[in-house]
Formats: C-alpha cells, sequence, structure tokens
C-alpha cells in the first residue's frame, strides 16, 4: 500500500485516505477521551468509553466528508463577514449532530461546550497536519 498518492489536482501528492482516516481517527479518540476527562464536559457511556469515543470520531469523520462541504459552501458568506470565526459554528453543529446519532452514549452538556471542543479539536487537526502529516508526504515525495 502506497503512503503517498498523486492527486489529480496539479499533480500534488496527498496521504493515503485510508492511512489518514486510521491517524485521524486514532489521535481523536486519544484527544476526545483527553478533554472529557480533564474538564468533565461532556459524557461517554462509561462501560465502553474507547469504543464509544472511536465511533463517534468514525460518525465525526463521515459527517466532516458528506455534510461539512455542504454547510461551508452555504456559508461562506458568513464565514467571511466573520473572518473565518464561524467555521467553529460549522464544526459545532457536526458534533451536534454527532451527539444526537449517538443518542444517550454521547452527552455534551452545554452549546458552550461544542464549542469549546470544535475549538479544541480544530487546533489537533492543525497540529496533525503540520507535524505528522505533511512531513511524511513531503519526505515520500522527494522535496
Amino acid at each position: 500500500m502506497k503512503v503517498v498518492v498523486k492527486s489529480k489536482k496539479k499533480n500534488m501528492p496527498r496521504f493515503n485516505l485510508i492511512l489518514e482516516f486510521i491517524l485521524y481517527s486514532v489521535c481523536y479518540t486519544a484527544i476526545f477521551l483527553l478533554v472529557e476527562k480533564m474538564f468533565k464536559t461532556f459524557v461517554i457511556n462509561d462501560e465502553h468509553k474507547i469504543i464509544y469515543a472511536f465511533l463517534s470520531i468514525v460518525i465525526i469523520y463521515v459527517l466532516d466528508k458528506l455534510v461539512k462541504p455542504i454547510l461551508v459552501t452555504i456559508a461562506t458568506p458568513i464565514t467571511g463577514l466573520t473572518f473565518g470565526l464561524f467555521y467553529f459554528v460549522i464544526n459545532s453543529f457536526i458534533l451536534w449532530l454527532t451527539d444526537k446519532i449517538m443518542f444517550d452514549k454521547l452527552d455534551f452538556k452545554s452549546l458552550w461546550i461544542l464549542f469549546f471542543i470544535s475549538i479544541v479539536l480544530s487546533l489537533f487537526n492543525l497540529l496533525i497536519e503540520k507535524l505528522i502529516i505533511e512531513p511524511i508526504v513531503r519526505k515520500a515525495s522527494g522535496k
């Protein structure tokens, strides 16, 4: 399996989608559990915390790929007017949808918690991208 594949856009290399999914899932599950443990801001069912955290991350990943592009396109004017801060509201909405899909297995205590967690996930997304994915792609593409 190749780590880096050529993208259709301008022959730029990109990370293999399966490896990207695994990397993000593992990192986000750990982050999700860490935030839940540190701040007690939301509740994951106690019986199988890791399984429900991983399942919620998979749901977030799927919603990010299917729903978020539509929301970002619709909200582009608002995002522009707020200098990109509305993007955190979109991320909060994705977390809220995940909460509703998971029923009682995941419970966020307030909307502010959703907003806070969306900021934390965005920061960690940036760190994962800059510290892990980009160096692997750069090394594999020979640049």
